[in-house]
């Protein structure tokens, strides 16, 4: 098939048809045209040769030109593509109809045998000039027949091009739409995947983000999240969910206005998708109360999220700065006695009558995993008879370890452990006053109290340090400052003998922490932890030890230690 005047204009006609259909620029459909019909040329001419292809956008007639760049005699590589100065040079001198050669920056240095004379006038003042290294010779070639198998190849171009456009159109047009909600068209269903028409593409839907008995057929209408988008190679990815927690925000922002203009804000969800869900809510407006606007006049604002939810339960509730009362809300319906909260290890402990101990928990610890998901902190459940047992177990401990160290009677040590000291550590050390404010402590009481609680703690580390020296610990990490001799002996029983062992440890190896596996939170055991190490401590103690060995250069720190202030200062500013 030749490119005749016959078929010039049916070459822009096809090319709109399949801009309509795809809804890309007609542009893109006729370069894909021109490189294929280039492919072609290429397969008749020399795949070596730089053939190339113009389509007139208005007429449809297709140039077919052979394009050779002028290089130095030594740089020629390849004598299809290219030339030298002087085979350029002979070219122009037999004045070759329609040959151009063109500058290095694509600008048309001189024009031979110009078509018009129009044409000719216009570059007579460039005539004299000659070809050089990084100009191109470009001259006409007779089109090429179209036989079945480079029709067919010109065919997957132009298809690979179209796809490759309708690809580059999805991702731009669905890009910025993540974190919104789409309605498609089910269409089928794939290894427990659902695949929706979407308008412009289709979308996936996985069998993690379906709500659970949830049944869709082909043609039924499906509003969804837009989870994320990829662009992959196979075409850009969409996809879809109704079981995250910010697709229930989002139906929320679509039935209240109040969250939608602001006044209400939405802080926190927790979803068990197609069972329960809570979601903390806070107003901004201290005349509107954010539960009743969610809930709306005789519930029709939350049953309409409900109802899109598959009749998933939701708990609305008041959020709250202060965390304890936040947890109260966040375990209702159950009643809370006594809420401690652990800062430092993101933990809290929850105190609950016996017959609310199940109602706090929920099916399957259904409502406690949710509290938690909605505060972010571990929750620990008990009664108040199981709380009442571990404060009294927890105050015979310390008894019998004041009876056993500072050899006191048992009600002697009784007053202590009930004035709230827990650690011999406390007694030796902290401020005669406080003992004196004790019923039946004069000076000489709490001076002597002191003194031995002074001589047990250096008997322990002398005991402790004579077990380090025996497990072969090294002096230099015996006198590096900060570890006590019972650190001492915790880091020899994990094989931290040196202080080059030490230097190498990180933070949370030694002040412990928290670790994120498969979305539960896990407990990394520190091994100082139980001395009340914080991370930041471990940190400079660790930052110290590879000073004290020259691993660091501590100007470095220090400048390091500005930078990282100025920021945080101009923030403050």
């Amino acid at each position: 098939m030749a490119i005749t005047s016959a078929n010039q204009l049916e070459l822009l006609q096809t090319a709109e048809a399949v801009a309509r259909e795809k809804m890309i620029d007609p542009g893109l459909v006729v370069e894909a045209m021109e490189e294929s019909l280039a492919r072609a040329a290429k397969s008749r001419y020399g795949t070596e040769m730089d053939i190339r292809v113009s389509i007139d956008r208005k007429t449809g007639r297709a140039t077919f030109t052979r394009v050779r760049s002028v290089v130095e005699p030594e740089a020629l590589e390849n004598y299809q593509a290219q030339v030298t100065p002087e085979e350029a040079r002979l070219i122009v001198a037999q004045a070759r109809p329609a040959v151009t050669v063109l500058g290095p920056e694509g600008a048309r240095r001189f024009l031979l045998r110009a078509r018009t004379e129009a044409d000719r006038k216009i570059d007579e003042a460039a005539q004299e000039a000659e070809p050089a290294p990084g100009d191109e010779i470009v001259d006409e070639v007779p089109p090429v027949e179209l036989g079945r198998i480079a029709a067919q190849s010109a065919k997957q171009v132009i298809l690979q091009k179209v796809r490759e456009a309708e690809r580059d159109r999805q991702y731009e047009e669905f890009k910025d739409r993540v974190g919104t909600i789409v309605n498609g068209t089910v269409k089928r269903e794939e290894f427990g995947n659902l695949i929706v028409d979407v308008g412009a593409g289709e979308a996936v839907m996985r069998r993690a983000d379906r709500i659970p008995r949830e049944a869709w057929r082909p043609g039924d209408r499906v509003r969804a999240y837009v989870k994320d988008v990829r662009r992959e190679p196979k075409g850009p990815q969409i996809f879809l969910s109704r079981a995250a927690p910010e697709f229930m925000a989002e139906l929320f922002k679509m039935e209240v206005p109040e969250i939608y203009e602001g006044v209400i804000e939405i802080k926190a969800v927790a979803r068990d998708p197609g069972s329960r869900a809570k979601i903390a809510v806070v107003s901004y407006d201290n005349s509107i109360d954010p539960v009743g606007a969610c809930v709306g006049m005789r519930g029709s604002r939350v049953q309409a999220v409900v109802g899109e939810l598959g009749g998933e339960k939701i708990d609305i509730i008041p959020w709250n700065q202060d965390v304890p009362t936040f947890l109260v809300n966040a375990l209702q319906p159950a009643e809370v006695s006594k809420v401690v909260l652990d800062e430092e290890a993101e933990r809290i402990e929850v105190v609950v009558p016996e017959d609310q101990l199940s109602l706090a928990i929920g099916r399957r610890g259904q409502n406690v995993r949710l509290a938690s998901q909605l505060t972010g902190l571990m929750i620990d459940i008990m009664t108040e008879e199981q709380d009442s047992q571990r404060r009294q177990a927890d105050f015979d401990r310390c008894t019998q370890l004041f009876v056993s160290t500072l050899d006191l009677d048992e009600f002697f040590a009784q007053l202590l452990v009930s004035e709230g000291f827990r650690t011999v550590e406390e007694v030796a050390y902290v401020d005669r006053e406080e003992l004196l404010a004790i019923e039946g402590v004069d000076e000489d009481t709490a001076e002597e109290l002191q003194a031995r609680a002074r001589d047990h703690i250096e008997a322990e580390r002398a005991a402790a340090l004579e077990r380090v020296r025996a497990a072969g610990v090294e002096e230099s990490l015996i006198g590096f400052p900060g570890l006590t001799p019972p650190m001492l002996e915790a880091l020899a029983r994990e094989g931290i003998r040196t202080l080059e062992d030490f230097a190498t440890l990180a933070d949370w190896e030694l002040a412990g922490g928290w670790t994120e596996v498969d979305g539960k939170r896990v407990k990394d055991e520190g091994i100082l932890e139980g001395f009340d190490l914080g991370i930041e401590e471990a940190r400079d103690m660790v930052m110290s030890a590879r000073v004290a060995l020259g691993w660091v250069d501590p100007d470095e720190i220090a400048a390091q230690a500005e930078d990282e202030a100025e920021p945080a200062a101009q923030a403050g500013s």
